[in-house]
């Protein structure tokens, strides 16, 4: 019996693995799309500042979306959440097609206001599925959670190369900008497909993701039912009133006081990144030697070196774990603050790439240590897959809340 069990404990964990970074590249993908061809958008809006207003409407929504979701956590299908999230990244992504279809690829304002809306969009379906899946890793092995962070990263890196190859493909051709465009959002809507299928017929039968969800709805989590009725698992009648008597759940003020230098450590870590990146790196670095490629070749680096960043803390001795010590690194990163100014203003276009990598490592590295590292010290069974889950949310949202 306990042969068996480990068995199945570990059955299916590479496919698992293997499944989880694609989920996370889904989550980031679209989004990472529409910011990579900002010299598209800054080619049909040189009035309104793409780079800088795109990001602006995308993280209200993905916070204000994810403050509610985490207040109702409790009461939420995950399943349905996760599944909600990456349909709305499909469609959004397939409207983006579209709408650069229907208006021919010609700028103005009305056709500003339809990206901007998408972009919102993309921040609504994000907020349901990176604090969803950040949330239901959480519970499940380290390897899960830290393989999704990774593809999340792994998203910059692929739109990036892909738009590289894209660009030098249509450079010399009429209209090449709007054609790369249209086939970068052409793979991006076929592999937002991809992932709702991945997520709602693959995943939940993967034996070891099975098994966790069946200890997670013993243990008297009420999210996870539709999870393994996907997964071709019942739960057994009475489980929620076997564990009625176990202690109350803590409240969302409590825990998060309880974790506030995590919370605080993702807010710092994204504060620091998205006041540099994209919109410095796009607008305020000049004119060099490379041209139109110099953005796109910063934006490649940053999302190269965040994806090496986050593979890094599988070397445990590089690993940071003490919370003090994590804070401490996250803090003395603002020296890149003064660093990129003097780097834009005297430097050339060598350094300010140097720093751009040096920050994505930094993002990557550190953004994988903090959310690998917590939530730890919940002991009590009933409340520890609905802690995990909660801080998950709390976890995301503290990435979001700068630009509120």
């Amino acid at each position: 019996m306990v042969n068996s069990e480990v068995s199945t404990r570990l059955e299916g964990k590479y496919a698992a693995i293997v499944v989880c970074w694609l989920l996370g590249n889904g989550c980031l993908f679209s989004w990472n799309s529409m910011l990579t061809i900002e010299d598209y958008y800054g080619y049909l809006f040189p009035k309104y500042h793409p780079s800088r207003v795109l990001t602006l409407v995308y993280q209200p929504f993905a916070f204000g979306t994810l403050a509610i979701l985490a207040y109702n956590e409790a009461k939420l299908n995950t399943r349905l959440r996760n599944l909600f999230g990456y349909i709305l990244f499909f469609i959004s992504t397939l409207l983006v097609l579209i709408l650069n279809s229907a208006t021919s690829g010609k700028g103005g304002l009305g056709t500003f206001i339809g990206i901007c809306a998408l972009s919102g969009a993309f921040g609504v379906a994000d907020a349901h599925v990176q604090g969803g899946m950040v949330g239901d890793l959480s519970y499940m092995k380290p390897e899960f959670i830290q393989s999704f962070l990774a593809g999340l990263a792994a998203s910059g890196a692929l739109t990036s190369a892909l738009r590289l190859v894209t660009k030098a493909a249509f450079e010399n051709s009429k209209d090449g900008l709007r054609k790369g465009a249209i086939l970068f959002f052409a793979i991006s809507t076929f592999f937002e497909l991809l992932c709702v299928v991945l997520y709602a017929f693959i995943f939940p039968k993967i034996p070891i993701v099975k098994y966790y969800r069946s200890k997670a709805a013993s243990e008297g989590s009420k999210t996870v039912s539709a999870d393994l009725a996907a997964g071709g698992i019942r739960t057994l009648p009475g489980t929620e009133k076997e564990y009625t008597k176990d202690p109350e759940r803590k409240g969302n003020k409590q825990l998060l006081l309880e974790n506030i230098d995590y919370a605080l450590d993702t807010f710092l870590i994204y504060m620091l990144t998205l006041s540099i990146f994209p919109g410095f790196l796009l607008e305020d670095t000049g004119s060099h030697s490379l041209g139109t490629w110099y953005a796109l070749v910063l934006i490649a680096m940053y999302n190269v070196w965040d994806l090496i960043g986050r593979y890094i803390p599988l070397l445990k001795c590089l690993k940071l774990e003490s919370r003090k010590l994590i804070t401490i690194t996250i803090l003395s990163r603002f020296l890149l603050v003064p660093a990129f100014y003097f780097t834009a203003k005297y430097g050339d276009q060598g350094w300010m790439i140097v720093l751009t990598s040096f920050l994505g490592l930094s993002n990557g590295y550190l953004t994988v240590c903090v959310l690998t590292s917590a939530p730890k010290g919940y002991k009590v069974s009933l409340i520890s897959v609905k802690y995990e889950k909660l801080l998950g949310n709390f976890r995301s949202s503290y990435s979001q809340l700068i630009f509120v």
